[in-house]
C-alpha cells in the first residue's frame, strides 16, 4: 500500500482555515477596540468579503479533499472524516487533473456513488519541478490504470 496523496493535505484542510479566519477576526477585533470603526465602515466591510470570499473558495477547493488516499493495486483506499472507503479502480469513470490550482487536486469521477458521492479528490504527492506545464504522475498512472482495468471489466 503507497500513499499517494500529498501530507500537506492536513495543512490546506485545517492549518490554513484556522490562520485565515483568525487573522480577519483578530483584525476586526483590533478595528472595532480602536475606535477605526467610526472613520470608515470599509473597516468592517472589507473582512466581511473576505470571510465570504475565503468560506466560498475553501468550500469548492479545500474542504471536499479526502485526508489520505493509497494505492492498493487494483484499488484505492480512501481515508477522510475518520471513515474509509475501497474503490475498485474499474468503478473509476474518469481521473482529471487540475495544474492551475492551488493545491493541485486529481479528481476520480466514480461509476458507482460512494461515502461521499460521484467524486472523490485529493492532492497528489508532487515533485518539485520549474516547469509550471508538468503532469502529475500519480493521475498520469491512475489515468492508465483506470483505462485497463474498464477495458477488463467490460470484456
Amino acid at each position: 500500500m503507497t500513499k499517494i496523496s500529498s501530507r500537506a493535505t492536513f495543512y490546506y484542510k485545517r492549518v490554513f482555515p484556522v490562520f485565515w479566519f483568525g487573522f480577519i477576526a483578530v483584525f476586526v477585533a483590533v478595528t472595532l477596540m480602536s475606535g477605526a470603526i467610526a472613520q470608515s465602515v470599509m473597516f468592517l466591510i472589507v473582512p466581511a468579503f473576505l470571510t465570504i470570499v475565503g468560506y466560498i473558495v475553501m468550500k469548492k477547493l479545500v474542504w471536499d479533499l479526502a485526508d489520505e488516499v493509497y494505492d492498493c493495486g487494483d484499488a484505492l483506499l480512501v481515508r477522510n472524516r475518520g471513515a474509509e472507503q475501497r474503490v475498485v479502480l474499474s468503478n473509476v469513470m474518469n481521473v482529471g487533473a487540475s495544474t492551475f490550482t492551488n493545491p493541485p487536486r486529481v479528481t476520480l469521477r466514480l461509476v458507482n456513488a460512494g461515502k461521499w458521492g460521484r467524486e472523490i479528490s485529493f492532492i497528489p504527492v508532487i515533485r518539485f519541478t520549474l516547469n509550471p506545464f508538468a503532469k502529475y504522475p500519480v493521475a498520469e498512472d491512475l489515468i492508465v490504470r483506470v483505462d485497463r482495468a474498464r477495458v477488463q471489466r467490460l470484456a
